[in-house]
């Protein structure tokens, strides 16, 4: 496995913990359960997100990038669906997860990423 990929699964997983632990409604049964949407995201982010941002592209243009923040949610809200042992409470949970989650991470990235 990648070093570069595995990093960002052990960020996410991180990430997705402290969301959890702020954000009441945003739920793992187990660490297994957050270890397993770690990698989820990590793949829907690879293969999916960029397919459904050029989709809406001209949207986000228009809408001054909302929509992109927006397919972010649907996409976490979505995962929650999918594996066993996530849930998000409503779609207003989702909303602020999924912002928590990306200040959280990018915080995260930055903090780990290699200066040259």
């Amino acid at each position: 496995m990648n070093s570069k990929f595995l990093m960002k699964i052990l960020i996410n997983i991180f990430a997705l913990l402290v969301v959890s632990y702020l954000i009441p409604g945003f739920y793992f049964a187990n660490l297994w359960a957050t270890v397993v949407t770690a990698i989820v995201i990590g793949i829907v982010n690879t293969y999916i997100r960029p397919i459904l941002q050029i989709l809406f592209l001209p949207l986000s243009i228009v809408t001054i990038g909302v929509t992109a923040f927006l397919i972010n949610v649907v996409l976490l809200w979505a995962v929650s669906y999918f594996v066993p042992g996530f849930s998000i409470d409503s779609f207003l949970t989702a909303v602020i997860s999924s912002l928590v989650l990306a200040l959280v991470a990018t915080f995260l990235h930055k903090l780990t990423e290699n200066k040259k």
